[in-house]
C-alpha cells in the first residue's frame, strides 16, 4: 500500500493495482490495530433476543477477543434487556439494580455476546484502587536492567477500545475509586491522566455498565454488608437504571428446565416446581421479616446441580441453603420444606 492519506476519505492506491478505494482515516487507523472502529452490522431484537420489539441494534459482524460465550438457554427479561440494548445502541450509561442471584451481570454479558461486543467485568471490591483503574509506574526488566515504566490501567485501555466495561458490586466501591469513574460517566467523558499529562477521548464504541444490589442509598436490611451510599451527583449521571428482581414462578421454572433438559418430564417438572415454590416462600418470609436470608435463582440452580450429584433432594437442599441459615430460623424453613415436599427435614 502507498503512504497513508493525510486527510479523511483521500484515495488510497493499492500496490497490486486491483482497486482504488476511498477510506476514512479513522477506520484505517483502527484496522491497522486489528479492529474496526465502530459496529458494522445490525441485529434484529426480535430475532436475536426473542422480544416483540421492532428494533435493530448495532453490533459487530466478526468475532473478537473478550466476547462472552453465548448461553443458548438464557431467558431475557424484557425491560432489562431493552435498557441494556439502549446502552449499546445509544451510548447510554446503564445501571442494573436488584437482589443477588438474579443474573444482572450475566444479562449484560449475554446481550454483549449476541452483539459480538467485547465485554469486561470488574468487581469493585475493597482491594480495587484508583491506581488499578488508571495505571501506575512499575519496575520491569529490560536488557537485564531494572527500569521504571508506566503500565496502563484497565479503564484507559477500555476507553480506547470497542469494549463494554461492567462494574460489578458498584455500591461496594471505595470513594476514591468512585470519583475516578464519575468523570467517565458523561457521554463525552474524557479521562485525564495527570501523571502522564494525557487526556483520553473515549472510543466511539466504548460502553459503560454497572450492577448493584442497592440503589445508592445504602443497605438497611443488613443483607448486603459492605454496600455504601453513593454520591447522588454520581447517581444522576447514570442515564438508565433498570431493576431486575426475581422472576415470576413459571418464568423461573422455564429457566431451570432449559438449563437441565433432563428434568423436562413429569417427575422432573414436579420437583423443579416444588423447589421454586420453596424459594418463593423464603422470599416472602424475608419481605415479611421472618427470615434474614432468602433463596435466589442462583441458589435454586445450585440445589438442582447438587441434587444431580448426590441423588438426594433433601441432602442437596441442606448443602445449598439450609446450612447457611440462622439456627433460630431453621424451624420456619423446615415448615416451608414440609409444605412443598410433604416430608420433614
Amino acid at each position: 500500500m502507498t503512504d497513508k492519506p493525510e486527510k479523511p476519505n483521500e484515495e488510497i492506491n493499492y500496490s497490486d493495482g486491483k482497486s482504488t478505494l476511498a477510506y476514512d482515516i479513522t477506520k484505517l487507523r483502527n484496522e491497522a490495530h486489528g479492529h474496526r472502529s465502530i459496529p458494522d452490522t445490525k441485529f434484529n431484537v426480535r430475532e436475536h433476543f426473542g422480544l416483540d420489539v421492532d428494533w435493530d441494534v448495532p453490533g459487530f459482524s466478526y468475532e473478537q477477543s473478550n466476547i462472552p460465550d453465548i448461553d443458548e438457554t438464557y431467558q431475557f427479561d424484557k425491560e432489562t434487556t431493552l435498557a441494556i440494548l439502549a446502552g449499546f445502541a445509544h451510548n447510554r450509561r446503564v445501571m442494573v439494580q436488584g437482589y443477588h442471584g438474579t443474573g444482572k451481570s450475566t444479562h449484560i454479558e449475554q446481550v454483549a455476546a449476541r452483539l459480538n461486543w467485547p465485554c469486561v467485568r470488574i468487581n469493585l471490591d475493597s482491594h480495587i484502587s484508583r491506581l488499578d483503574l488508571l495505571g501506575k509506574d512499575m519496575i520491569t526488566l529490560k536488557e537485564g536492567k531494572q527500569v521504571t515504566e508506566y503500565k496502563e490501567g484497565i479503564l484507559p485501555w477500555a476507553l480506547q477500545n470497542p469494549v463494554a466495561i461492567v462494574f460489578d458490586e458498584y455500591d461496594a466501591g471505595r470513594p476514591d475509586v468512585m470519583f475516578v469513574i464519575q468523570r467517565v460517566l458523561e457521554a463525552e467523558g474524557r479521562l485525564t491522566l495527570l501523571d502522564q499529562n494525557t487526556v483520553i477521548r473515549p472510543h466511539p464504541a466504548f460502553r459503560l455498565f454497572a450492577t448493584a444490589n442497592t440503589i445508592g442509598l445504602g443497605d438497611m436490611t443488613g443483607m448486603y454488608h459492605g454496600a455504601q451510599q453513593i454520591n447522588q451527583a454520581q447517581m444522576d449521571r447514570w442515564n438508565i437504571v433498570a431493576t431486575l428482581n426475581y422472576l415470576p414462578h413459571e418464568d423461573e421454572k422455564a429457566i431451570m428446565l432449559a438449563k437441565y433438559p433432563d428434568m423436562d418430564n413429569g417427575e422432573g417438572k414436579d420437583k423443579v416446581d416444588a423447589m421454586i415454590r420453596m424459594a418463593d416462600m423464603t422470599r416472602k418470609g424475608f419481605i415479611a421479616g421472618d427470615l434474614s436470608t432468602l433463596m435466589s435463582p442462583r441458589t435454586v440452580l445450585s440445589w438442582i446441580e447438587n441434587d444431580h450429584i448426590f441423588r438426594d433432594t433433601e441432602q442437596a437442599f441442606k448443602y445449598s441453603f439450609f446450612n447457611k441459615c440462622d439456627e433460630a430460623e431453621k424451624d420456619i424453613i423446615q415448615e416451608y420444606y414440609q409444605r412443598c415436599f410433604g416430608v420433614d427435614i
